[in-house]
């Protein structure tokens, strides 16, 4: 019988688990509840509307949503609705001024995770 390219590529030809290594990464591997906030985080930033926002954010500073529509190239209703999920996450704060809402990266943490992605992705496309 011939195995597939596609199982030696993705798969064990021969499955044998190697207990020693399995039972050091068990005890090490990040939790289900982690791995959930992890998700919804990442599910986040699965909007390019929301990503475009977080980067107008690192470039900018602070910015309220009026200009980050105009920016952005948007609704303010869409910018007000992403910055409610983004706040709600923890991953960006705002601050009142009259009637008019500013919102700035949460913290050091985001900036990072928005700076390693875009790394990350013009490093993929070199290869």
């Amino acid at each position: 019988m011939q195995v597939s390219n596609h199982l030696e590529i993705d798969g064990c030809v021969v499955p044998q688990v190697d207990a020693g290594k399995v039972n050091a990464v068990v005890q090490t591997v990040i939790g289900l509840d982690e791995a959930v906030d992890l998700a919804e985080m990442f599910r986040l930033l699965g909007d390019p509307t929301r990503v475009r926002i977080l980067f107008a954010l690192l470039e900018a500073g602070e910015l309220c949503v009026c200009d980050t529509a105009a920016v952005v190239g948007t609704s303010e209703t869409k910018v007000s609705q992403a910055m409610r999920l983004l706040r709600a996450a923890g991953v960006v704060r705002n601050r009142r001024s009259g009637r008019n809402v500013f919102y700035r990266l949460d913290d050091a943490h985001v900036r990072m995770l928005l700076d390693l992605s875009r790394e990350h992705l013009s490093h993929g496309s070199g290869q």
